[in-house]
Order: C-alpha cells, then structure tokens, then sequence
C-alpha cells in the first residue's frame, strides 16, 4: 500500500482487528510453489472516473486507487499494519512526539528521471500547508512548526506541539518541486498536468494513458528503488455497474475487483468454473455505510427527527438484504474488536412505534391523505442522493425509503453519476439526504470528518456537524501520544456521536476482492490484500497479455 488511502467509501481502523481470507477452497494463492516472472497485464474494475491524480488533494476511493501505484510517502504499512520505510530508509522520533528526523533512500527518482531529495519532503510540506491547496489533509500538517532539509537525504521536522499521528502523517504522497511548485503559487494545482495527464511520481507503477469513462493505463517503473513490479502493465476499466463488472468476470474480461456484491459472492461465485478461474477474498472490512443528513436543513437539525429515523430503520433487514449477513451493525465510527471502540454508547433498536412519538415530540403530529406526516402545512417528504455504479448504496436506500414511509415520511432516491455525485452535491452541500460508506484511515484520529472547522467545499464534514466537546476531544486525541488519554478521548466522542446522531450509523461491511488464480503472491493480511501489490506475479507459463 503505497501513499495514504483515503476514500469517500474505503479503508480502515484496522489496528487491532483480525483479517482472514475465506478459509478452506478460499485459501491464500501465497502458498503456491512457482517462480516469480516479469510480465502479464492485471486489468481491474473501478466503478468510476477519478478526479484527478494527485492524491494530496482527492478525496475519493477511485483517484487513490490508481495513484497508490504512482506516488509514495516517506512511509507504508505492512500486512499487519504496521509502519514501515518507503522512500524513507529510517527515522527517529523523540519521547515527546517533538522531533521527527528522516533519512531518505539515495536510489530513488521521479519517474523523469531527476532525483527525489530532502527538497521535495519540503516541498510537499510546503504545498500541504499552502493556503491555495485544497486538500482535505491539511491538518495533518498543522502542528509542524519547521521541516528543514539538512542535506539532500536527511530532513528534520519540528511539532510546536505533540501530534499521534507524526510519523504516520508522512505516509502523504510526496510531490516533486520541479513540475508543481508554479502551480502552487498560482492556486491552479487542480489544473497541473500532473493531476490527470502527466502525473511524475516515485512509485512502482507510471502512468501511460487515462481516457476519461473509460480506462487508466499504468506500466511498471524499471527504475523503481525497491526494483520494478512483477505485473508489467495496470489497466483500470471504468465500469459502473456492479452488473456488468460480474459479466466481465464470467467472460474474463477483468482479472480483478476489489468487491463483489454479496449476493455475487455468496450464490453466484460458488460454482467450478469461477473458483479456477478466480480467487475470492473474504475478511471484515473497515469501512462504514451511513445515512447522511444535512443537518442545515431546519427538519434534520432537530435531534429528536435523527433519533426517529434511527429507530424506524431496521439494521437487521439492511445486513439480511443487502449484505446477506455479511456485515455487523454500526454503533459509531469504529468496529467492534478495535482498541478504540467503545461498547456502552446508546444504541437504537428497531422500534417505529417509538420513532413516531419522537417524530410527534418534535411536531409532526398530523397526516394527509397520502398517509405523510405534516407540519406547518408541509409534508415530511425529502430526497436521498446515491451514486450510480453502487447497488448496495441504491438497495440500502430502498430499504430506508419503506421503513421512513411505514411511520409517515416520504422519501424519494435520486441516482447520480459519481463525478456529478461529489462535485454538484457533496462539496456544494445541495443535497438533503445521502447514503453513502466511510472507510476510516489507520489511525483513530477522525479531525477532518468531524471537527466544525472543517466543513469547506474540499472537506469532509459535509453534513455541517458542530459541536464544541467534539472539537475539543477531537484536539485532545491528536495532541498526545499516550494510548490510554487517547481512548479517554475517542471513548467520549463515540458517546456524543451516538447520542447526537449526526448521521445514522448503519453497518461495517466485509470486503470480498476477487482476483484471477493465474495471479500469484497475494498474502492477505489484517490490511487487506493490496499491500504488497509489487509481489504479486503471473508465472510465465499463466501469462496472458504481452503488451507492457
């Protein structure tokens, strides 16, 4: 896992939790005896266009997905997710979580072919912290007092104050100074080449082609430091239907997806043929689908229609239906089984006779002849937004839909394509009503979905969520690096968030990639399974593809 992942939908408060492949025909592809070879094309799914490739400033899964391969941070994260050198050979970090010193490999370059140096730690630290960057990371940074370049291969940081998440932090994709530091300047990073024609990074992987709707091209880097992938060339299809996506598998016009539906999973992958011609991958996932509300609305920021909406909706038909039970209820932001996770907050139980009187409580006592409850002359009806290419999100969305209608609210669902989705809706905060996923980064640390101050267009507290406590617990979790006073911490925030309902917490999915058995050296772990991607290789005998 290259650079840090962040999705609108993806990825995971893995620490402390366990992660198993499906046992018995399931079994890991590791273990095979073969040879490792260089060549062959893996052609992956993605469910949508990106928007754009420089992941210092892209929020959604499909951006990182591909640009995991093209950039890298000082550090990573093995398959027990813990930190590990990347363009970083070592560092030191004193007991106070103060000073933070890196000494850089000497063998890396950008894939132009100049050299990655201190230089460009600096810069990236620069373009972070700028204020016409828009990036949603930029907290990360907030704490650094100086980051000075002590000769080309040693950079040394200061923190004004103790940061948790000081040395994971520069897991940020490093940027080179050669081709951006105008663009900077100017506040046009957006507009760089670099973020969809030309991006220049030090990963195992550089880009060759992007055509929008239709595919990302990425070719292996024979100069890469770690040396160059086994799989010479990455295409990424653009298909957004989960439909189409099983039709391409059935036919092998796909080697990968990184999740199946679980109806596709459970019923319509356990047959013969599929299982030679594909592995699957099953392990508990860590990331979170949620009913989001925008809490402006005058309807939604009264606590008591939050507190109804989470009791009529009955999380038991959400898991039964659309995950075929292969998920488990959400109570909060982090999974049962992690260090964090805090089991006595308050809890919603599927209750509609309660989820009326609440609705009552707030003023929404009468109905019309349609059977809508009605306030002020108005009926309670609103429109929930999902995005195209997710089944899961549109069934979820019709579940809720009859379970609001069954105590008197009115709901209609609106699918939007994933570009128009985020860029019309989400960060111009036009809608009333999402389902939508989380997937929560490796550490705790939840400061940009949920603190007041970030609630920007290219920031993540979307829903306009503000309350002070969080602020303040969300301050007092980054600034220690005490385990025990960061519990302390996140323990209370569960509490608030539960109470508050800021968002209906619904359930925390299982993952279930699926990749062709002719693809060997996958070692899942707590992480996942894309860790290691540059292990993973197609004996020469197996190879189908010889364009690279």
């Amino acid at each position: 896992m290259r650079g840090r992942l962040f999705v609108l939908l993806l990825a995971a408060v893995l620490a402390g939790c366990g992660s198993e492949v499906n046992s018995a025909v399931d079994d890991a592809v590791s273990g095979r005896a073969a040879k490792p070879a260089h060549g062959d094309t893996l052609i992956q799914a993605i469910a949508a266009n990106v928007s754009g490739l420089i992941p210092n400033i892209t929020g959604d899964k499909y951006s990182h997905i591909a640009a995991t391969h093209i950039y890298s941070g000082l550090i990573t994260h093995d398959r027990n997710i813990n930190i590990v050198p990347d363009l970083a050979e070592s560092w030191t970090l004193s007991p106070d979580c103060l000073h933070l010193t890196f000494a850089l490999r000497k063998n890396v370059r950008w894939h132009d072919g100049r050299p990655f140096t201190a230089d460009d730690v600096v810069f990236t630290y620069q373009l972070m912290t700028h204020p016409k960057t828009p990036s949603p990371y930029k907290d990360d940074f907030a704490s650094v007092e100086s980051v000075h370049a002590v000769d080309p291969h040693t950079v040394r940081i200061h923190y004004r104050e103790p940061y948790a998440k000081a040395l994971m932090s520069w897991g940020q994709a490093m940027l080179p100074r050669h081709l951006l530091e105008r663009y900077v300047h100017e506040g046009k990073l957006r507009e760089a080449p670099q973020n969809f024609t030309a991006p220049v990074g030090t990963g195992p992987y550089r880009f060759r082609e992007m055509r929008s709707g239709e595919k990302i091209v990425l070719v292996a880097n024979p100069d890469y430091y770690a040396g160059p992938p086994y799989i010479s060339r990455i295409v990424y299809r653009i298909i957004p239907s989960q439909a189409t996506v099983f039709l391409e598998l059935k036919a092998k016009g796909i080697d990968a997806t990184s999740n199946v539906t679980a109806l596709q999973y459970k019923r319509q992958t356990d047959y013969p043929a599929f299982r030679k011609a594909y592995n699957r991958f099953r392990y508990a996932g860590n990331v979170y689908t949620y009913m989001g509300l925008n809490l402006k609305d005058p309807r939604f920021a009264d606590q008591r229609v939050r507190w109804a909406f989470a009791h009529a909706i009955n999380k038991r038909d959400l898991i039964d239906g659309v995950r075929l039970g292969m998920a488990r209820e959400a109570t909060g932001l982090y999974k049962l089984g992690t260090w964090v996770y805090n089991p006595t907050v308050r809890t919603y139980p599927y209750d509609p006779a309660r989820a009326r009187r609440l609705l009552a409580e707030a003023g929404w006592k009468t109905t019309n002849a349609e059977g809508l409850l009605v306030k002020d002359g108005q009926p309670f009806t609103f429109e929930m937004l999902t995005s195209q290419g997710s089944d899961e999100g549109r069934k979820v969305a019709e579940i809720i839909q009859a379970n609001l209608r069954e105590i008197g609210v009115g709901m209609e669902i609106r699918v939007l394509e994933w570009a128009a989705f985020l860029k019309e809706h989400i960060k111009k905060r036009r809608f009333e009503a999402v389902t939508m996923a989380w997937g929560i980064g490796l550490d705790p640390d939840q400061y940009g979905i949920w603190h007041s101050s970030k609630t920007g267009p290219d920031e993540f507290n979307f829903v306009s969520y503000r309350n002070p406590e969080v602020d303040e617990q969300l301050d007092r979790g980054r600034t220690t690096c005490l385990e025990r006073e960061r519990k302390r911490a996140y323990d209370r925030i569960q509490e608030i968030l539960a109470e508050e309902q800021p968002i209906i917490f619904l359930y925390f999915r299982d993952e279930m990639p699926v990749v062709a058995s002719r693809v060997y050296g996958i070692v899942p772990g707590p992480i996942g399974i894309d860790y290691n991607f540059t292990e993973w290789f197609v004996p020469k005998a197996l190879q189908v593809y010889t364009a690279g």
